[in-house]
């Protein structure tokens, strides 16, 4: 800190060694060659030639400045952290670098531009360069902003007050950021550029709107993987627990380092949270019912009643196969599951199977036939009702709208109505993860199913998820679980979202294609089990949720696929957050707000123009609205006494298989 060199520093708070016998062991071989080197250097000490010799005393003993005993230990403590420390980083890098060697085909190469970003730049560093005088614009003004960050900065070195800008940026919270001039500079300077590197970026003129997106998608991810804050010399919060440790954090964040690698298999993979700490079915995903039935493809859950009586109309949801369901069902606190069955609805979920390689060739018709109308036949059959409630959450709803089309199109028709939790039917504006579909990004993908014997590893659509929030899912846990030493939180939700699952090599490539490629849903050329589909023959009341900050699944894409269903009673809500805690936002929590608007003009813009802003969870809107569909009240059901066989409690098996 330089605010105010006349008041005394506290001293510095010491810390702690490694252990008792790491700071008075002896001193290692090249420890002591140092000192005999430095002793052999010091010139001989000569009596004076004349004069009385001084008197000493004790305290005169050493000249001041001569380190302690105290310090002398910790700063062997700390040289002995920094050497353990790079040791256990060059023993990770090295047994990674010889698993992957191990693993390459031979005589193969990596890809030397995986992302195909090279031809995107390409056209982007053509189209500025067709701008001269917009580029001698942007260059003027970075200097512009330079000289003023030159001349605060010089302000601050020089003593005077200069009040520093408020972090907005979650990166920068540590106060030293904003106290340190140094550190003030660095901080503004790397904001300064980055954000004068995107904006050139983004402003640039006649090039394909998808190229120039790619273009700054990649931008972003370069300029946030060289934020002062990701690197050990320039980050004061991980300089100062280095320094109030002697090192052991450094050493504890190599730890994580390595054991993140030995997880990946030789492939970086970052713990984003304490994984030991949960068990499926144990402390997460504990809602009580029964699996009372089970394929290849799913098993079938129906939850316990928590009421007296329950609706006659029961409700399956259908959630993502890329996640597993229990995002619903984390804590008992935030448990959607448990909350729709204290609302009187029998519940029930179809849990789908982590696909192994024998799964390679299911595609969309698979999901349709054994999927959805086999989880929604065997629910009829278990509850005696002859119609259903259905949810389709995220990529499980974009399934569920096509088979809605598809029994619209046969003329078969179980379901009564149709909620959709962030899914997407229009991909037109599909958000981030459009960049990920070219045909070159999709060889690479095929690659590495075909490498894996016909499927996704869960870890690869891992990697790309966490690219699209790169600073809160990979840099944020880089600094705090490497440079500063942290272990990884206990959050269940971050447990859940690394607990992903495989995906067939079919179905997904089929997905990418003919959504987030071909847009074919909504272009009436999406054909599935047999029929081509048309979504605006769908009649029947549908209930859409989208949420403002989902990257996912945007709210307006989510918008553009309400409206697809021109045939149906549409009722559009809006949340707050994002893809995740957008949906799972129990009431209890009073967090975030809703909005509510009962039309559905042409444009989101004006849909938010008439919406009316609520407090709180938008699940009792739902639950109005889906009790109106529900039927009469009837005596709950009991899992146990249905026509099917309980088979065992929930959550079941399949959720439990690790990919």
């Amino acid at each position: 800190m330089a605010d105010a060199p006349e008041t005394p520093r506290p001293p510095r708070k010491a810390g702690r060694p490694t252990s008792a016998k790491r700071a008075k062991g002896p001193k290692t071989a090249r420890a002591k060659a140092a000192k005999t080197d430095a002793v052999a250097a010091s010139p001989p000490l000569e009596a004076p030639k004349s004069g009385p010799i001084p008197e000493t005393r004790p305290s005169d003993a050493m000249p001041a400045t001569f380190p302690s005993a105290e310090h002398q230990g910790m700063l062997e403590t700390l040289s002995v952290n920094l050497a353990k420390a790079a040791m256990t980083a060059q023993a990770a890098l090295a047994e990674a670098a010889m698993a992957q060697a191990g693993r390459a085909a031979p005589g193969a190469l990596p890809s030397a531009d995986p992302m195909n970003i090279a031809p995107a730049m390409t056209e982007v560093m053509t189209g500025l360069a067709a701008r001269p005088e917009k580029l001698f614009a942007a260059q003027a003004d970075l200097f512009g902003r330079y000289m003023d960050l030159w001349s605060t900065t010089t302000r601050r070195m020089a003593g005077e007050a200069v009040e520093a800008a408020k972090p907005t940026d979650k990166r920068f919270k540590d106060p030293a950021w904003s106290e340190n001039p140094a550190f003030e500079a660095i901080k503004s300077s790397y904001l300064i550029t980055a954000d004068w590197m995107n904006g050139l970026v983004s402003g640039v003129e006649g090039v394909d709107p998808r190229t120039k997106r790619r273009a700054e998608f990649f931008t972003k991810l370069l300029t946030d993987a060289f934020s002062p804050a990701n690197f050990l010399a320039s980050n004061p919060a991980a300089l100062k627990a280095l320094a109030e440790t002697n090192g052991e954090s450094l050493v504890k964040g190599m730890q994580n380092f390595a054991e993140d690698m030995e997880r990946g298999r030789g492939k970086l993979k970052i713990s984003q949270a304490d994984y030991g700490r949960f068990v499926v079915g144990e402390n997460v995903a504990t809602a009580p019912g029964q699996v009372v039935w089970r394929d290849d493809l799913f098993e079938l859950i129906q939850y316990d009643a928590v009421t007296d009586k329950q609706r006659a109309v029961p409700l399956l949801i259908f959630p993502p196969w890329i996640n597993k369901f229990y995002i619903l069902d984390l804590q008992p606190a935030n448990s959607m599951i448990r909350w729709l069955s204290a609302q009187g609805f029998t519940v029930f979920v179809c849990s789908w199977v982590n696909p192994d390689v024998d799964k390679a060739a299911y595609g969309f018709d698979e999901y349709l036939r054994k999927g959805i109308y086999a989880a929604v036949s065997k629910v009829m059959e278990q509850t005696g009702s002859a119609r259903i409630n259905t949810v389709g959450y995220c990529i499980g709803g974009t399934l569920l709208g096509a088979a809605l089309a598809h029994m619209a199109q046969t003329g078969v028709q179980p379901v009564s109505s149709a909620t959709f939790f962030a899914a997407q039917h229009d991909f037109h504006e599909a958000g981030d993860l459009l960049l990920f579909t070219d045909e070159h990004w999709l060889s690479e993908i095929e690659q590495q199913m075909d490498a894996a014997g016909g499927v996704l590893p869960g870890a690869a659509m891992a990697d790309t998820f966490n690219a699209l929030r790169a600073n809160d899912l990979i840099w944020s846990f880089f600094v705090s679980n490497y440079l500063m030493g942290k272990a990884p939180p206990v959050f269940d939700l971050l447990f859940w979202n690394a607990d992903q699952t495989r995906m067939p090599k079919k179905l997904h490539l089929d997905y990418l294609r003919q959504m987030y490629g071909r847009n074919a849903l909504t272009q009436g050329q999406f054909v599935i089990g047999g029929e081509t589909v048309d979504l605006s023959k769908v009649t029947i009341p549908l209930y859409f949720q989208a949420s403002r900050e989902d990257h996912i699944a945007p709210m307006n894409s989510v918008y553009r696929s309400a409206q697809a269903f021109r045939g149906a009673d549409v009722t559009y809500t809006l949340a707050g957050s994002g893809h995740i805690a957008g949906v799972v936002n129990a009431p209890d929590a009073n967090k975030y707000n809703h909005w509510i608007n009962d039309d559905l003009p042409d444009s989101l813009a004006d849909w938010q123009a008439g919406a009316v802003e609520h407090p709180g969870s938008w699940w009792t809107h739902w639950a109005t609205w889906l009790h109106e569909k529900s039927g009469d009240w009837i005596p709950a059901r009991d899992p146990a006494k249905g026509p099917l066989p309980a088979l065992e409690p929930a959550p079941g098996s399949y959720v439990k298989v690790k990919s």
